[in-house]
Parts: C-alpha cells; sequence; structure tokens
C-alpha cells in the first residue's frame, strides 16, 4: 500500500505547523525574558531609590543628635559611608543644621520663672542620602530649641 496515495496533499505540512509554533514560542519566551529584566531593573531602582531616602533619615537623626546647636555657624555632618557588618557600602549621608530665627515662644505656651523671658530657637536640618547608581535623596526637617530671650 502506498501511503502517498493516501494522503497525497499532507507531504509536510506538520513541519511546516510544527515550526511556526516554535517560533510563536520562541518570540513569546523572549518577550517575557524582556519583561522580567525590565521588571527586575525597576524592583532595584526602588530599592535604590529606598536606600537614598534611608540615608538622608540617617543623616537627620545624626544632626538631631549631634548638639549642642550654634546660633552663629551651620553644625555641619560630613559625608559619612554606612556600611553593614561584613563591610558592604549600603550608602552616604551629609547633613547641615542652620540657625533659622529667633522668636517669641508660641501662643498659648507658659514657660516664665520669675521676669526671666525666654525664646524659641529654630533649626532647620538639609540631609542628603545617596546610595548606588546615583540614587539620591534630599530632606529637610525644622525643629525649634527654648533658649535664653533673643537679643
Amino acid at each position: 500500500m502506498n501511503i502517498h496515495a493516501i494522503h497525497p496533499r499532507q507531504r509536510g505540512a506538520t513541519l511546516i505547523i510544527a515550526l511556526v509554533l516554535l517560533l510563536v514560542i520562541t518570540v513569546l519566551g523572549i518577550s517575557t525574558m524582556g519583561s522580567a529584566t525590565l521588571g527586575l531593573g525597576m524592583a532595584g531602582n526602588l530599592q535604590y531609590a529606598e536606600t537614598a531616602f534611608q540615608m538622608a533619615e540617617t543623616g537627620i537623626e545624626v544632626a538631631i543628635n549631634s548638639g549642642p546647636f550654634n546660633d552663629m555657624e551651620p553644625t555641619i555632618i560630613p559625608e559619612t559611608i554606612v556600611a553593614t557588618t561584613d563591610g558592604v557600602e549600603v550608602g552616604v549621608f551629609n547633613s547641615e543644621t542652620a540657625y533659622q530665627l529667633c522668636g517669641g515662644l508660641a501662643a498659648g505656651a507658659s514657660l516664665g520663672i520669675g521676669e526671666e523671658t525666654y525664646s524659641s530657637y529654630h533649626f532647620q536640618i538639609t540631609s542628603t542620602g545617596v546610595s548606588e547608581r546615583g540614587a539620591q535623596s534630599v530632606h529637610t526637617q525644622d525643629f525649634s530649641l527654648m533658649g535664653p530671650g533673643c537679643l
């Protein structure tokens, strides 16, 4: 029995269909890999941005804890590298605390000892955090301290 006589028009059709399906699956696989690579890059960049945010916040905490504060010149925390316990660098921060103004106590505040006057000394901290790949975050924090009356 001659197989070509039974199915004369189906010669090689299966091969062509299989190759087309293989091509479609390959294109889908390549595009999925591209999407996964893009997603991984975006997640990495978000992690670097979060690290820079945390470095800026660390700079503010270090500046607040560094006191005492001077109303004549800024307090500068130089560039400080933060590393893990095994020495891997996480990021860098620096900050500057600058005197802003001196004013009376807020309305409704009561602080009086005899005839002495007290004032509120306003300071502002600007902290910059930097992590890998150039991610940077700048934060500003204001705070006030009580002290003897302004001159």
